[in-house]
């Protein structure tokens, strides 16, 4: 059975740190461009970081850089999101998505449309 499944969500306070953790059964992550997205309720999912399937390479939403680091362990078929400097506007219901795609995708939910994971909820608040 195909899936993502996303964990390490939670509560956290202003200033703290999470990571993410997006496991991939089924299927092997290696040629897919791998992504983080978060959804607030009555706002569209936007794209939060990406990684490239080939080298490496990333995108973070500007509200994010420097702040976040999205990381892939092929071996391990798995991908992460390390949030650190956690704001409250930080707070939505985090996925994960892939694209099969030799490279990186732009960073929008719809150029992702493989497989989505069903999401975790982060919470920032004192």
């Amino acid at each position: 059975q195909v899936q993502l499944v996303e964990s390490g969500g939670g509560l956290v306070q202003p200033g703290g740190s999470l990571r993410l953790s997006c496991a991939a059964s089924g299927f092997t992550l290696d040629y897919y461009s791998m992504g983080w997205f978060r959804q607030v309720p009555g706002k569209e999912r936007e794209g939060v970081a990406c990684i490239s399937s080939s080298d490496g390479s990333t995108y973070y939403a500007d509200s994010v850089k420097g702040r976040f680091d999205i990381s892939r362990d092929n071996a391990r078929n798995t991908v992460y999101l390390q949030m650190d400097g956690l704001k409250p506007e930080d707070t939505a219901v985090y996925y994960c998505a892939t694209k099969y795609y030799y490279g990186l995708r732009p960073c929008y939910p719809a150029s992702y449309d493989d497989y989505w994971g069903q999401g975790t909820q982060v919470t920032v608040s004192s």
